[in-house]
């Protein structure tokens, strides 16, 4: 596995994330996997060379930060070790100031994620969306705060529109501030909105890309048919699912055509893409089979030739704006 660098910076990073979401409590999700059987995947992980992990508070309710500390503390002798991301703004309660991107919530956010993950300082500290409710001089001077009080070493964006992005990195760079480095996004081979504005953007000013749910909320490896038909547990529960039409079977099809040629399952392939694109730094990758983390280790050795990627992205269909 290829340590890479994180955008501009000098942080280096496994060109595979593995998601973290997937571990913590079926309370929350009926699909997740608890820290016994999440267990199996992180050592795997571990043994294939990858070293960024990427969770978020909100996930399990905190239970997703609590087992990802527990197990990268068994698998990994020292903290330098491996690159820690974690996130910030959703709701961790009805309370009023649980949620969001106030200087109150961040900066109650990262005590709570320290003491669950059980270390002094995450490697990345993610605004988890746009919070249209606080000015963004508020939300980029706390973050700043974090990383000036040894928190968090550096600072990252997920899913909102590319003038926002622009707006917050002006805001910090004009006041001094940390700027973020990375920007975790929704962005795969049937969803590539991003390619307009954002890609451009995190190209242009050296940002890392890590995109999140980079097959389609399983779309890419056939966890859905058409017409509405669903083949696993996530798919039948998953509220996203909205996310992608019947149109996108296009895509899946000529996917799994390639695939078939090369002897490989469709999740490789669209992976393999995904690497492929200029911009991308690590797809974040979530598991609950060890099949699935072992199709993502696999994609880093696949190289599509230019004939390929262009048949997989011919028949992309553009879609309105999704996930932010």
């Amino acid at each position: 596995m290829q340590q890479v660098r994180l955008g501009r910076t000098g942080l280096k990073v496994s060109e595979i994330c593995l998601g973290m979401m997937s571990y913590g409590d079926s309370a929350w999700r009926d699909w997740i996997l608890d820290e016994e059987a999440a267990d199996p995947f992180v050592r795997r992980a571990v043994e294939a060379g990858i070293t960024f992990f990427d969770t978020a508070d909100v996930y399990s309710l905190g239970e997703s930060e609590r087992v990802t500390g527990r197990l990268l503390t068994k698998y990994f002798a020292r903290r330098e070790d491996y690159v820690l991301a974690t996130k910030v703004h959703g709701a961790m309660s009805d309370r009023p100031n649980d949620a969001g991107l106030s200087r109150k919530h961040i900066l109650a956010g990262i005590d709570n994620s320290l003491s669950r993950l059980g270390t002094d300082h995450v490697d990345l500290y993610q605004i988890h969306r746009w919070d249209p409710q606080t000015p963004i001089e508020e939300t980029m001077e706390a973050l700043h705060d974090v990383v000036r009080a040894g928190k968090a070493r550096y600072i990252g964006a997920s899913s909102m529109y590319a003038w926002q992005f622009a707006k917050a990195q002006h805001t910090a760079r004009d006041n001094g501030w940390t700027e973020f480095v990375s920007m975790q996004n929704h962005y795969n081979l049937a969803y590539r909105e991003e390619e307009r504005e954002m890609l451009p953007l995190c190209l242009d000013q050296g940002v890392g890309v890590i995109p999140w749910s980079p097959l389609a909320r399983g779309l890419l490896a056939g966890n859905r048919g058409r017409g509405g038909e669903k083949r696993t547990t996530r798919a039948n529960s998953d509220t996203f699912n909205s996310m992608y039409t019947d149109d996108d079977f296009a895509v899946v099809d000529v996917n799994a055509e390639v695939a078939a040629e090369r002897g490989v399952s469709p999740a490789r392939v669209a992976l393999a893409w995904l690497l492929s694109r200029p911009a991308v730094t690590a797809p974040i990758v979530g598991a609950t089979k060890l099949a699935h983390l072992e199709d993502a280790i696999a994609a880093t050795d696949l190289t599509l030739d230019e004939k390929e990627i262009e048949r997989l992205e011919a028949p992309y269909v553009p879609h309105p704006v999704l996930g932010h």
